[in-house]
């Protein structure tokens, strides 16, 4: 992010890199923290038999350029723009998990004739202080303590315990994304999450939204989710049973049920 000689805030977009897959109506997804596009591939065998789907890498993951400095919600917000500008869509059904549900709801805002729904996956708003006091803990551990020692408390914040034990495999391609991410790249995108606080303009949306969760997500739980429902003008919740916060490597499926039913009544 630049600052221009007014003092105001200026955005630069990074060229992502991105994928296009199926037929029907366009849905950009939206990955998360230390994630990659390949973080919808339990759901595109689904979603690419209806609709035209545009995953790509955020800047600094899988195969996207890293920034030149700091940047923030609104650069990520240029990037998705600068994505739907190459793709040739006009407008489009969008969708992200954790991260990615902040920068959707932050791509409406900005650009709301582009956008004809949204889906807001396990993502946070409203925090209260201590809600906000546990996230601001776990960037402090990994700026303090480096990223790989805090990779067991991660594991047991988005994965169930029957997941981890029948799919280690998938636990640990997860794990390692995060290791090869760059670690400043990797804190950055934390503390974007960390920071924004979707409360005080949720409210400002009006495009359809799905808002979704797992019960036992501790840093974006049902409480967050019903108010962020709540506050959106034309949103539907579902709260997923048991699951925790990597819905869309644990529960991929439900998730793109849930996704197209949801668009499908938007249609």
């Amino acid at each position: 992010m630049r600052i221009n000689e007014r003092g105001q805030k200026m955005t630069t977009a990074i060229k992502c890199a991105y994928s296009v897959t199926g037929s029907g109506p366009p849905l950009f997804l939206i990955h998360g923290i230390g994630a990659q596009q390949d973080a919808w591939r339990f759901l595109l065998p689904k979603l690419s038999k209806n609709f035209t789907v545009v995953t790509y890498d955020l800047r600094g993951h899988g195969a996207s350029p890293m920034s030149a400095g700091g940047f923030g919600l609104d650069d990520l917000v240029a990037d998705l723009e600068l994505v739907r500008k190459e793709t040739g869509i006009k407008a489009a059904h969008f969708a992200g998990h954790s991260l990615g549900g902040m920068i959707g709801p932050a791509y409406a805002r900005r650009f709301p004739k582009r956008v004809l729904s949204l889906g807001l996956l396990s993502t946070a708003a409203f925090r209260t202080a201590e809600d906000r006091a546990k996230v601001s803990d776990v960037v402090s551990a990994m700026r303090r303590n480096g990223i790989p020692d805090v990779l067991a408390t991660l594991t047991n914040r988005w994965f169930t315990n029957e997941f981890i034990l029948a799919n280690p495999d998938v636990v640990e391609a997860r794990l390692k994304q995060v290791i090869e991410t760059d670690p400043e790249i990797f804190l950055q995108v934390f503390e974007i999450y960390a920071d924004t606080e979707m409360g005080p303009w949720l409210r400002e949306i009006q495009t359809p939204a799905l808002v979704l969760t797992g019960e036992n997500d501790g840093g974006c739980n049902p409480r967050l989710n019903r108010q962020i429902a709540a506050a959106l003008q034309n949103a539907e919740l579902v709260i997923l049973p048991e699951y925790k916060h990597s819905l869309l490597l644990e529960a991929g499926t439900e998730v793109a049920d849930n996704l197209m039913d949801f668009i499908n009544r938007c249609l």
